[in-house]
């Protein structure tokens, strides 16, 4: 569980720091979806604890993938993969 918010939070400092001129994406809208994330993946851990490995695995497949990120759009594609990981 630790090492999921630890991903958690490492997501969140990418969206902190990500920017653009004009973002669909604002850092309110990045904010919420790290919350939903967040929760989803409480949710799922807490329901199955037995799928920890495997979530483990694809959050850090999303979160690779959107490492050099530098916009808050990256950052909400970001949340969404990484939600629809773990309720998948």
């Amino acid at each position: 569980m630790r090492k999921f918010l630890l991903v958690g939070v490492g997501v969140a400092m990418l969206a902190a720091s990500a920017c653009s001129k004009a973002p669909e994406c604002t850092q309110e809208i990045a904010a919420k979806k790290a919350q939903e994330m967040t929760a989803a993946l409480q949710e799922a851990i807490t329901k199955d604890p037995s799928k920890a490995a495997d979530l483990t695995a694809k959050v850090q497949a999303v979160t690779t993938k959107y490492q050099g990120a530098t916009t808050l759009d990256e950052a909400c594609k970001a949340y969404d993969e990484l939600t629809a990981a773990i309720k998948g």
